[in-house]
């Protein structure tokens, strides 16, 4: 996917209702420098990106990033590319794929697959999935009979 100069800039902490009416409240670490031109402020937009690699590790990050910005831009921007290999490895081979397939998807906007070239909207909530171990209906049947 042709990468594009976006601007980008990560938030300390912060506390708010999504879409659905969730509280929503991540600490991030990594603060960027940014420059505060209006003109720029004006065209940023806030991202919320989650991830749960595991029970232990869950990820949230609150970015701003430019109008037009890509799902596949914003992962990059907040460099959870570099960071989650796997995640990485999975866009380098899904960047051209147009329609998400149903089991085999890795991201998402509000628990909706979408496309790497999904144009991000404010507020949109950027959800990694990860591949399950069991599938949870058999796991239920399973426990039932136990």
């Amino acid at each position: 996917m042709a990468s594009r100069d976006t601007s980008c800039r990560t938030a300390g902490i912060a506390i708010g209702v999504n879409r659905l009416g969730d509280t929503v409240v991540e600490l991030i670490g990594d603060v960027s420098k940014h420059s505060n031109s209006n003109a720029l402020q004006s065209e940023l937009m806030t991202v919320y990106l989650a991830y749960a690699e595991d029970e232990q590790r869950q990820h949230y990050l609150v970015l701003e990033v430019s109008q037009g910005t890509s799902l596949y831009e914003a992962l990059g921007k907040a460099g959870w590319l570099e960071r989650f290999a796997a995640l990485a490895k999975w866009c380098e081979q899904a960047v051209n794929v147009t329609t998400p397939t149903a089991k085999r998807w890795h991201v998402g906007i509000y628990a909706q697959k979408q496309p790497l070239n999904y144009l991000l909207q404010p507020f949109d909530r950027i959800e990694v999935y990860r591949s399950l171990s069991a599938d949870p209906m058999s796991q239920r049947k399973n426990k039932s009979r136990g």
